[in-house]
């Protein structure tokens, strides 16, 4: 269990159903020692096997499987045996396909690791071959435990065994064997958790959690430590542009055009958060679509809530919002994020004094985007035609142009710039101009904002270290990666990103 944690992988509820049915065998045992008659045991059994089962689905097999083994090896009572495999598919078509009304397939698999529901998704399918060890190691260790007990009773050993343990007790005081003995436990459980642990994993969720909080500055922090994931790169520039680095800081970190906006058509269910990203820019239609399938696939869970009843906020449709609000405020993390908003609703249905509200309301894309959601750059295109002060909108648009290394378009972006309150012009888009410039001999005019001489020394610093190795990108790669691995010249040459050195 602690590979499966350390791995950070989701088994909370088969591993939850594996314990259920161990504590169901302790309380069997226990009741087994004050049981001597065969009968008492059976209905012991019978009725923990009732509870169980409504507990823990399929999870009630591997009480069988253990009670049978007990009652065989240890007890002798192959008859009591043979009635527990044969209540072993009784209980399961009675409670659980009679009585639940549940498919045969649902009734002895659900909870356990071999379930469809577990194995028809590539996420959750993740380390199951250790909670197929898990399951297995129990019964497996009472097997063995039993089959030596039966060994041990053979005449010939008997003996040899009984003068074995007097020796070793003789030769080994009490506290010694524990000390050894937790030694040895503890030795294991650490060794497994150093081996497994997977730090980035963990990175990849302590991102996504900030994310999803909006807490951008850890956002940054953490995904210093993980940065090949697309989701991380796309967290990465939400986080770069709430906190007004995206045009500054963009190539400090590992680019590629498909990570910018995650549209989510290519792979829906692989991660819910990305369509944060398509809310905030104001294509909350297509989140609308996107998280609905995730709820029908992964269920009411509280995030995929939370977005939902914001959306519908958005939208006016308040009666929709309601219902997902009151659907949250039974969550345990959501509750208060849910009775503030339908406390807001009462005293302001309109929510006027909301301003994120508000914003979205303003930048959001009313009419169907089903033509364009293939093509980034006419989704963004169109949302800046609905409201050009959309400044996500703009500063994503002139990335993307950055990214797929569109020059003339990213100019006439760049035009756009006057319509935001920028102090200066954003070093990456003064670096992109100049590289227009120098390339096409053509002047570029942005109202209100100038080059500066910093910039025009590095681009021909630039261009000077280029030359010198003939133009020749391998020779000149070290040289340049030092000093500009984090600037728009470095990328429109290399076509990747985030190796300053």
């Amino acid at each position: 269990m602690l590979v499966t944690y350390t791995r950070y992988t989701y088994h909370f509820v088969t591993t939850t159903a594996f314990l259920a049915a161990l504590l169901f065998l302790c309380l069997y045992l226990r009741a087994a020692r004050l049981l001597i008659s065969s009968l008492g045991r059976l209905l012991v059994f019978l009725v923990l096997s009732v509870v169980l089962y409504y507990v823990a689905a399929g999870a009630y097999l591997l009480l069988v499987t253990l009670c049978a083994i007990y009652e065989l090896l240890f007890r002798r009572q192959w008859l009591l045996c043979l009635v527990y495999l044969l209540l072993a598919g009784a209980v399961p078509y009675v409670e659980g396909v009679l009585g639940f009304g549940a498919s045969i397939v649902n009734a002895f698999t659900d909870l356990l690791p071999l379930s469809w529901k577990i194995l028809s998704f590539e996420g959750r399918r993740r380390l199951i071959t250790i909670i197929y060890v898990l399951y297995l190691f129990v019964p497996v260790a009472m097997l063995v435990s039993g089959l030596w007990r039966r060994v041990q009773n053979q005449r010939i050993l008997v003996r040899l065994a009984s003068r074995l343990r007097k020796s070793k007790l003789n030769a080994v005081p009490p506290v010694v064997k524990w000390i050894a003995e937790s030694v040895v436990l503890f030795g294991a459980a650490f060794a497994a958790v150093l081996f497994s642990y997977d730090a980035g994993q963990k990175t990849l969720f302590a991102v996504q959690y900030y994310a999803c909080r909006r807490m951008w500055p850890q956002v940054l922090q953490a995904a210093r430590r993980h940065t090949g994931s697309s989701f991380v790169i796309n967290a990465v520039n939400r986080a770069l542009y709430h906190t007004g680095r995206l045009g500054y800081d963009m190539f400090s970190w590992p680019q590629h055009p498909d990570v910018l906006l995650l549209t989510g058509e290519d792979r829906i269910l692989a991660c819910w958060h990305k369509f944060d990203t398509q809310i905030d820019l104001g294509l909350v239609n297509m989140a609308e679509k996107n998280l609905t399938e995730c709820m029908e696939v992964y269920g009411a869970h509280p995030m995929i809530l939370k977005r939902l009843a914001l959306i519908n906020m958005v939208k006016g449709n308040y009666g929709s919002a309601r219902v997902y609000l009151g659907a949250l405020r039974q969550t345990l993390f959501g509750a208060d994020w849910a009775e503030d908003y339908l406390s807001r609703l009462r005293s302001d249905p309109n929510l006027s004094a909301d301003d994120r509200i508000q914003h979205l309301r303003a930048v959001r894309m009313e009419k169907d985007y089903a033509t364009i959601f293939f093509s980034r750059e006419k989704m963004l295109c169109e949302l800046l035609e609905k409201n050009s002060q959309n400044r996500m909108a703009f500063e994503y648009l002139t990335a993307w142009y950055m990214l797929t290394r569109q020059l003339e378009e990213l100019v006439e972006n760049i035009r756009r710039v006057s319509d935001f309150d920028y102090p200066e012009l954003p070093g990456l888009y003064e670096e992109a101009v100049l590289i227009y410039v120098y390339g096409t001999k053509k002047p570029v005019y942005l109202v209100g904002y100038q080059a500066t001489g910093e910039a025009r020394r590095r681009i021909e610093h630039f261009s000077e270290v280029f030359n010198k190795r003939m133009r020749n990108k391998a020779a000149a790669f070290d040289e340049l990666a030092k000093d500009y691995g984090d600037s728009y010249f470095f990328y429109h040459i290399y076509g990747f990103s985030g190796v300053k050195k």
